[in-house]
């Protein structure tokens, strides 16, 4: 090569490398552009407002302080005169952003943090000065992250200077801290946290930030209840940390407002009302709530678990036929004793929950005594339709009575809303959220609905001219529907044993012979047209003495039942986040032994060879949440997902959010969604 050529070349790299020192190479642009900004003036001795402000790419997000499940908060290495001092960063409301299970507090828009800047006293006023920060953070769309970094500057002159109108919004976004500290307490896997909020002001979408890190379970769902001037907070706890404080953001609405607070160890109120639901919370209106209320208490009628109750109707819809005036006072009367027990089981179940107390519109089955009433009363109706004996209040009888009617509706309601059907179950799970009023018009609907044909064929000639006219042949039909009544009876000893054990149930075995021999006395007597009140209270009171020593002291948590064909694991919040951890599909369904449907559903489509089979194929994974006593745990789960009772069946796709299926299933749904998940489906 020529010695010229080889000079050129040596003089053009010479050239080449001062370029490159003087302008190096610029990396990949930032996914999230970021700027420092200085407001305005700050005289010597203040404190002067600095906001990094944020700019993401189309489809790319930041990072809250804790950013959750994932990522990573921002980090800054600040330069800064000797004397300035840079306070917190504080962070607007952020988002939330649910990607499988994994729960992430993000910014997906153009956002600022602000940063309070302390101006020395000996700050020269009128002297620029250069403020630095060397500012980390991680920027990530939903299926890639990238961390990324900018050294930032901006001039501040003390004491001069003009303010940037940016600043409002941006303070704007930032949360108030509230003037009262909050209070905190932990407890049986839970983080309660109670927030000082008026009663007055109103909540659309509520969520808690937590600030501390490695104590909730973000992704798990959030329980609110106002009392008074509280708002408390109800968190799934994750590990067994146990910090001194507890500090974060409490988001009121959409629109990104909230409050940031900071919690010490303290009393949290119990009970209080749930957050109701409402349009901004993406529940149904009212109206369709009561149209779903009412056609869930018409469909009670036809429910295997009410069927024992429509002998008592029976009867008494047949003799609606022996005159106008009677039938409609019978159907008034019927009505009122359906809404009335609808009513007052809503009352007390409104109540035990203000008090703190997990129960669910099926509660009563769930307390031995109620049980242990519920049969004696079942063994007394039995008696009294097999003609046994005769007790006017109980005896549905030739001569029908406005009283018996009344009887008749409350026993028909009592026993028959532990059963939650189509169309009732988003009704009576919206009432544990709604208003007091609004929860208690769902109730008497719901009544409503339950004695609606027997109300229409008090009032409706051409409907009770269908019915076949009374005669001896109302007797007999008495008799024979003590069979379905009788079965009840057996079908309440049974529920005996699994809420107290065996030893519980041949007590209460015992209790119930006592009555029916009292029973028996009773109508012997009534027919011998003599008074039998004294011997039938001869008879009963030892019974009686019986039960009221023997059925505490023999009282007793009975076994686990049988798993069944596919060995389910036992529910619990813990167990159902493993579950779905394992990247398997997961059937989780919630069941009682008082539950007809639960049972029908279980042998019919839950509890047989195909079920076993697809599932084992298929890798799902079956859990059961049994709530034939009472569970806190399942209560609170139940009405997170917006039901009041049994049966609830859930379907959790491999990578998806719960479906929840049909009260009602066929013998092939949970084989075919079995087959679906196999094939790579999400349904």
């Amino acid at each position: 090569m020529p010695l010229f050529a080889v000079r050129l070349s040596l003089v053009l790299l010479v050239l080449l490398f001062a370029v490159l020192l003087v302008h190096p190479v610029r990396a990949a642009e930032n996914h999230i552009q970021a700027e420092l900004v200085a407001n305005g003036t700050a005289a010597p001795g203040q404190t002067a407002e600095l906001a990094l402000h944020f700019r993401p790419a189309e489809g790319w997000h930041g990072y809250w302080t804790n950013p959750g499940d994932a990522g990573y908060g921002m980090t800054l290495d600040w330069d800064l005169p000797q004397g300035w001092t840079a306070g917190d960063p504080d962070y607007p409301v952020p988002h939330t952003l649910k990607i499988g299970s994994l729960m992430n507090h993000v910014y997906e828009g153009d956002y600022a943090v602000l940063v309070p800047l302390r101006v020395p006293f000996d700050a020269q006023a009128g002297k620029p000065v250069i403020l630095s920060v060397d500012a980390q953070w991680l920027a990530c769309t939903d299926t890639i992250c990238v961390p990324e970094q900018a050294v930032l500057s901006v001039v501040l002159t003390p004491g001069a200077g003009l303010a940037d109108d940016r600043f409002d919004a941006w303070r704007a976004a930032i949360p108030a801290m509230l003037d009262r500290p909050a209070r905190f307490g932990l407890n049986e896997g839970k983080v309660r946290i109670a927030i000082p909020l008026p009663a007055a002001l109103r909540l659309a979408d509520p969520h808690v930030f937590v600030e501390t890190t490695e104590l909730v379970d973000y992704a798990a769902q959030q329980h609110f209840m106002r009392k008074g001037d509280w708002l408390v907070a109800e968190l799934s706890r994750k590990g067994t940390l146990e910090p001194s404080a507890v500090t974060g953001i409490l988001r009121l609405d959409d629109a990104g407002n909230g409050v940031r607070f900071e919690a010490s160890p303290g009393a949290v109120p119990k009970g209080g009302t749930p957050v109701a639901m409402g349009p901004d919370a993406g529940g149904p209106s009212l109206w369709i709530l009561l149209a779903g209320a009412l056609a869930g208490g018409l469909l009670l009628n036809v429910m295997p678990c009410v069927f024992p109750i429509l002998s008592l109707k029976a009867l008494s819809l047949a003799r609606a036929g022996e005159s106008e005036a009677e039938a409609r006072r019978e159907g008034v009367a019927y009505t009122a004793g359906v809404v009335l027990a609808c009513l007052a089981l809503g009352t007390l179940l409104l109540v035990l929950r203000a008090g703190g107390e997990q129960v669910g519109w099926a509660f009563q089955l769930q307390e031995p005594g109620v049980v242990i009433g519920l049969l004696l009363l079942a063994v007394a109706v039995t008696a009294n339709l097999a003609g046994l004996f005769e007790l006017p209040s109980l005896s549905i009888t030739r001569d029908g009575k406005p009283g018996g009617a009344f009887a008749t509706g409350l026993l028909a309601a009592f026993v028959a809303t532990p059963c939650t059907g189509p169309f009732m179950a988003a009704a009576m799970g919206a009432a544990l959220l709604l208003p007091i009023p609004q929860a208690l018009l769902l109730f008497a609907t719901l009544g409503l609905g339950l004695a609606l044909p027997f109300l229409a064929l008090g009032w409706v000639p051409a409907l009770r001219a269908m019915l076949p006219r009374p005669g001896n042949w109302m007797v007999r039909f008495r008799h024979i529907l003590a069979v379905p009544m009788g079965l009840t009876a057996l079908a309440l000893l049974w529920l005996t044993s699994r809420l107290g054990g065996v030893g519980f149930a041949l007590a209460a075995g015992l209790t119930t012979s006592g009555l029916l021999i009292a029973l028996w006395v009773l109508g012997r007597r009534q027919r011998q047209g003599r008074a039998g009140l004294a011997p039938f209270a001869t008879i009963a009171a030892p019974f009686a003495l019986f039960a009221v020593v023997a059925l505490p002291a023999s009282f007793a948590a009975p076994s686990a039942a049988d798993a069944g064909l596919l060995a389910p694991r036992v529910f619990s919040d813990t167990a159902l986040n493993e579950a779905r951890a394992s990247g398997k599909p997961v059937f989780l369904w919630f069941t009682a032994d008082w539950c007809v449907t639960c049972k029908v559903n279980e042998s019919i489509a839950i509890d047989r060879e195909a079920t076993k089979k697809a599932f084992g194929q298929a890798g799902v994974i079956a859990m059961r949440g049994d709530w034939t006593r009472r569970d806190p745990a399942i209560t609170h789960f139940l009405t997170e997902n917006g039901a009041a009772g049994v049966p609830l069946y859930l379907w959790y796709p491999a990578n998806g959010d719960a479906q929840k299926l049909p009260q009602v299933l066929g013998p092939e749904s949970l084989v075919t969604l079995a087959d679906r998940s196999r094939g790579g489906g999400t349904n």
